[in-house]
């Protein structure tokens, strides 16, 4: 879909890698707040910025301790998704 390695969580897109970027599936609040976090950004694969979905480089997961707790914000998030 968007280049890179993709993970899912019951069926929906929850996290993934493009290039040396962790992505997220944080749905629209998450992804704001997120957004305020140091090293984060609006993913854009496409040129265009796509809703609740961030990148976080590489400086943002430089430890397990950071990089496990950017995926339990994307696996509460995607908890809430209907399964598919």
């Amino acid at each position: 879909m968007f280049g890179g390695v993709a993970f899912l969580l019951h069926g929906n897109m929850c996290c993934g890698v493009v290039k040396d970027l962790l992505v997220l599936r944080l749905g629209s609040t998450g992804a704001e707040l997120a957004l305020t976090k140091p090293h984060t950004r609006e993913m854009d694969f496409t040129g265009k910025p796509m809703k609740g979905m961030v990148y976080v480089e590489p400086e943002g997961v430089r430890t397990e301790r950071k990089l496990q707790a950017w995926l339990e914000l994307a696996v509460r998030f995607t908890q809430t998704l209907p399964k598919t």
